[in-house]
């Protein structure tokens, strides 16, 4: 298993297109317990007309989180395409306020896995949560967040 600081950094360096997109920064990861948390600021481009920041851009952050988790949790390079998920909406998240996205793994499958994720704004208030179920996909050779040897172990 890889050490998580290591795993981290590895991640940081190579975001997957829309959390570099959305501008989410990766601050934690662990391995073991299969969890993920990210930090983004609600910035204008992502907000509706009322200033706060549209649902689908807040499902794709939470989406992002869960799954990250699962590969994060599989420990080797997997794809993890999502099946079916649900997101339920608590509260608005405000232009120019930070927000977290925390994701973690209910089951690891063989074939199947399930997550779930929450946003919650700087004080801890859940504002949103979704729950997924995704496919695991072995991939061969490296990958965004695995080393050339498809593993998750730093190299």
């Amino acid at each position: 298993m890889a050490d998580d600081t290591q795993l981290l950094e590895r991640m940081r360096a190579k975001k997957a297109p829309t959390t570099a997109l959305l501008g989410m920064e990766l601050e934690a990861v662990d391995q073991a317990a299969g969890t993920t948390r990210y930090r983004m600021l609600a910035t204008p481009q992502f907000c509706n007309p009322m200033g706060n920041l549209q649902g689908g851009i807040i499902t794709t952050a939470l989406d992002d989180a869960a799954a990250t988790a699962v590969i994060v949790k599989a420990g080797r390079r997997v794809g993890v395409p999502t099946i079916e998920f649900k997101v339920s909406f608590f509260g608005p998240a405000r232009l120019g306020g930070t927000y977290f996205f925390s994701g973690r793994v209910l089951k690891l499958g063989r074939t199947i896995s399930f997550a779930e994720a929450d946003m919650t704004d700087e004080t801890g208030k859940l504002l949103a949560r979704l729950t997924t179920s995704c496919v695991i996909m072995e991939l061969e050779g490296p990958g965004l967040f695995a080393g050339a040897d498809g593993k998750m172990e730093p190299q």
